[in-house]
């Protein structure tokens, strides 16, 4: 199990705005092993319980909450990377656990057995809120990441663009998903992850933009059209 204990800040930008931000941070941090000319994807398939606690819990704006995923990459990967996320106040921690794809799938037909096949306690940890609380898949968002790093207070900058989703279909490893965009192609959410305090110069060139930080949720966004979530 890995453990991570940061601070986050999220911004929507124009496409525009991602465009000058993107070459700037190309000339002064590191660019993630896995980016590409456009990045790299990300599926996630989201859970919650049935009286979707986890989404309107973030919608209230509650300062302890969580979120509970399973993350790939591509869907030809032999395994996915369980997740939660909690907010704890301006801290968020994140904690994962790497499942053979198997019990991923397992997982994604809202089958929670495997996990006790696991030693890590947060395997167990998730076993028993999942069961008691009934969560259930909810929905699968996909997207194109750009990230960069900085060696200073691990700080780590992603662009997050074509957003899309389904809360119809949760096989993770599926070629081909029947999804549909869930925000405007021309925005794009950076956030901002890092430790004490961000660092000035990002600082800066994030409100050069004009841009104040915003509570976009990806998983609020997949929700759109079951929970009529308005952006």
């Amino acid at each position: 199990m890995n453990e991570v204990l940061r601070q986050e800040k999220k911004y929507l930008l124009s496409y525009d705005q991602f465009r000058r931000l993107d070459h700037t941070f190309e000339q002064v941090l590191h660019p993630d092993s896995h980016n590409g000319k456009m990045g790299y994807p990300i599926r996630s398939l989201y859970f919650d319980t049935m009286q979707e606690r986890d989404f309107y819990e973030k919608e209230d704006g509650l300062e302890i909450r969580r979120k509970i995923r399973l993350r790939t990459y591509s869907p030809d990967s032999d395994f996915a990377m369980l997740e939660m996320k909690q907010k704890q106040g301006e801290n968020q921690k994140k904690r994962s656990l790497r499942l053979g794809r198997e019990d991923a799938e397992a997982l994604s037909r809202g089958e929670y057995s495997c996990l006790l096949h696991y030693t890590d306690s947060f395997a167990m940890e998730c076993y028993g809120l999942m069961n008691m609380l009934c969560y259930r898949p909810k929905a699968i968002v996909e997207y194109q990441r750009k990230a960069y790093v900085a060696s200073e207070n691990k700080t780590r900058i992603t662009f997050d663009f074509a957003i899309k989703a389904t809360e119809s279909d949760f096989r993770l490893f599926s070629p081909v998903l029947n999804q549909n965009p869930v925000l405007d192609p021309y925005l794009v959410v950076m956030e901002v992850k890092y430790n004490g305090f961000m660092l000035s110069y990002i600082k800066q060139m994030v409100s050069l933009e004009g841009k104040t930080p915003t509570s976009v949720s990806k998983y609020c966004l997949s929700r759109s059209a079951g929970l009529h979530y308005l952006f």
